[in-house]
């Protein structure tokens, strides 16, 4: 089948973008608005983002969308590398102060530092997202199908904990590799500090950013397979606003 511009499957409101420039302007304008109408009001609103090459088209659109207060968004971020010294470029933290964080003028940022207690870490971060609700998470979804550092078959869609120490899989690893964060599997950790699924569905806005050909399978199966931790990225359709946009390569249905 051909999929439209945009089309609902499973839920999700799925739109197919003409290039990966295309596709970042769209998700940044629909997190702009989210943004626009949070703050109005003189309120504030609360952000989750993930540190991935395939988000870098969409933050570059952020960064230069008009007429939002950044003094009064917060932000975080959704996992991070345990056991890299804290000036490793590979660092997810500082991947976004690159990207985003040092080019805006947020209100406040918090970052995931494992340190010494990775465990302690991952409680301290769960206490500081839940002060308050999350407006807005922009998230990728992994070859492997997760979300976050939530790998199969062990995500988990209940899981108890908003926060914690994770192992990594083996595709997990290598896509680090092969979007060239890493020279070797090697030298990718084997373990990282993520946001859990449950924590992640809790956030009023799911704006989801997923080009390239290598994630095309992964989009078909969190559309179309049995939501489950084979594939976590099918526990998108369980959100009540999620949406997901491609680029031509990464659409399974073009």
């Amino acid at each position: 089948m051909t999929l439209p511009a945009s089309a609902p499957i499973g839920g999700i409101d799925v739109q197919v973008h003409p290039s990966r420039a295309a596709m970042g302007r769209a998700a940044a304008s629909v997190v702009a608005a989210k943004l626009r109408r949070r703050l109005g009001d003189g309120g504030s609103a609360r952000m989750i983002f993930a540190a991935a090459p395939s988000q870098a088209e969409m933050l570059d659109a952020l960064v230069a969308e008009p007429g939002i207060d950044w003094g009064r968004v917060t932000a975080f971020h959704m996992d991070e590398y345990i056991g890299l010294a804290p000036d490793a470029p590979a660092r997810f933290a500082l991947w976004l102060w690159r990207h985003l964080f040092d080019r805006l003028p947020f209100g406040a940022v918090h970052l995931i530092d494992p340190g010494k207690d990775p465990a302690a870490a991952a409680a301290d971060y769960a206490r500081a997202l839940a002060r308050a609700p999350i407006d807005i998470v922009c998230l990728g979804i992994g070859v492997n199908g997760h979300l976050a550092f939530n790998d199969p078959p062990v995500a988990d869609l209940t899981d108890p904990l908003d926060v914690k120490v994770v192992e990594l899989d083996a595709v997990c690893r290598q896509q680090q590799v092969d979007d060239g964060c890493f020279p070797t599997l090697d030298s990718v950790p084997t373990h990282a500090i993520t946001l859990t699924l449950p924590r992640l569905l809790r956030a009023d806005r799911l704006v989801c950013v997923v080009p390239g050909a290598a994630k095309r399978e992964a989009v078909r199966r969190a559309l179309h397979d049995r939501i489950g931790a084979a594939c976590p990225a099918t526990a998108l359709r369980r959100h009540p606003a999620v949406t997901l946009f491609l680029d031509p390569e990464s659409n399974p249905h073009g």
